[in-house]
């Protein structure tokens, strides 16, 4: 029997604390906690197992420390936004707990999402004797253990990686973001930079485009070459990768939204001074717009998220597609929750499972792909998120053009 602390009740909070009750045998005891511990209880009310709520500010350090020695539990799975990461970790520290999140750490101030500020803390965890866990989500997290899973199983080296995640979902609002809005638009807006050649490339953001047809039917979206941070643990954890590049599906109404907002300086993240109170635009923004976790009785459709993997095998060119394939609905249904949360959600409890287990505990900050691949994977398929794999004619390639890029640029 283990105890947990969940921090964060959003969308990807609510589906974890969910699946951690369906497994009642591992996770013993589980305390929800949050700024407004009003959300913790509305989710409590709707899980199968009694679940204890908590009230927290992860902004403070103190709060978190004195959660988690009041708590005492086995480990923290962080929900909670990127810019808390340093915080919960310090706590997790100072208080003797293993550490799990799905994102990594971004600061306030900027909008730049990298890994080094958390591998920083490598040597601090192994003195402790303490496992964090990075980027146990969907991407990352999912896409990076497909990586090292078909790595592992169906090439002699992996050489291209190309990261595609479609939301075919429509959820009905004219804007609106399927996690943490000023994340997204963060995320989005960035200059784009992709692996190539032992670097990074760095391109106007969204300006190149690709039209892609998934499997089983869910459709052909126009996909956008983004940065996303997976890609920074991949080139390093899989030095054979000659490039790799990550993709998301963008509706033309999104980034028509998303252009005219930045234009009019909705998307800024520096604070502005209106009325004598100082506001930061993006975050005004994000209140205005639909919650993420209130999209689930309205969003219909599929997503279909995984990656093309080109390498050699036997002194052959080989293209391996891996991917998941998640209905909104089917997800609401079971979690009370669209599939972007679900599929966040999920694999945060299964790798949470897994350092329980012993399985994938070992002192230190670790990726999920420097961890063994197939107990994760097994796992996906028993908890929610089947996967399929599929050999393509290894001469394919994304039919890609060059895309005027957003004006949205931070």
């Amino acid at each position: 029997m283990h105890s947990v602390v969940i921090i964060g009740a959003g969308g990807v909070g609510s589906v974890v604390a969910h699946k951690c009750c369906q497994l009642p045998e591992l996770f013993d005891d589980i305390v929800l906690a949050s700024r407004t511990e009003s959300k913790c209880k509305r989710i409590a009310e709707q899980l199968d197992k009694p679940v204890r709520t908590a009230q927290v500010d992860a902004d403070s350090a103190s709060q978190l420390v004195s959660l988690l020695q009041r708590e005492q539990p086995e480990l923290v799975i962080n929900a909670a936004l990127p810019y808390h990461d340093l915080n919960i970790m310090d706590a997790c520290l100072k208080a003797g707990v293993h550490y799990l999140d799905t994102a990594n750490y971004e600061p306030r101030e900027t909008a730049c999402f990298e890994y080094h500020w958390q591998w920083d803390y490598h040597q601090r965890f192994v003195d402790a004797g303490l496992t964090a866990l990075l980027g146990s989500g969907f991407d990352p997290g999912a896409t990076n253990v497909f990586t090292a899973y078909i790595a592992k199983h169906y090439f002699d080296e992996i050489q291209q990686l190309d990261i595609i995640d479609v939301n075919g979902g429509n959820h009905g609002y004219p804007f609106a973001t399927n996690f943490n809005p000023e994340i997204n638009i963060r995320e989005v807006s960035a200059k784009c930079r992709h692996w190539e050649n032992g670097e990074f490339v760095t391109t106007p953001p969204l300006s190149m485009r690709a039209h892609y047809t998934c499997p089983e039917d869910v459709g052909t979206y126009p996909i956008y070459r983004m940065y996303h941070e997976e890609l920074e643990s991949l080139s390093k954890h899989f030095p054979s990768l000659q490039r790799a590049q990550f993709w998301m599906s963008f509706s033309d109404a999104y980034l028509q939204h998303l252009e005219v907002l930045s234009n009019v300086g909705m998307t800024g993240i520096e604070p502005i001074d209106y009325q004598g109170q100082s506001i930061v635009p993006i975050q005004f923004l994000a209140q205005l717009l639909p919650d993420p976790a209130a999209l689930g009785p309205h969003t219909q459709g599929k997503t279909c998220i995984g990656c093309l993997v080109r390498g050699v095998k036997d002194g052959k060119k080989r293209l391996i597609h891996i991917y998941n394939i998640c209905d909104h609905q089917a997800c609401f249904r079971e979690v009370q929750s669209q599939a972007i949360s679900y599929a966040t959600g999920v694999p945060a409890m299964i790798g949470a499972k897994l350092v329980l287990e012993g399985q994938w505990r070992q002192p230190g900050v670790w990726n999920v792909e420097q961890h063994d691949p197939d107990p994760f994977m097994a796992d996906m398929n028993r908890y929610g998120l089947p996967w399929k794999v599929t050999e393509l004619d290894p001469e394919f390639q994304l039919d890609t053009e060059e895309h005027q890029a957003t004006n949205a640029v931070h």
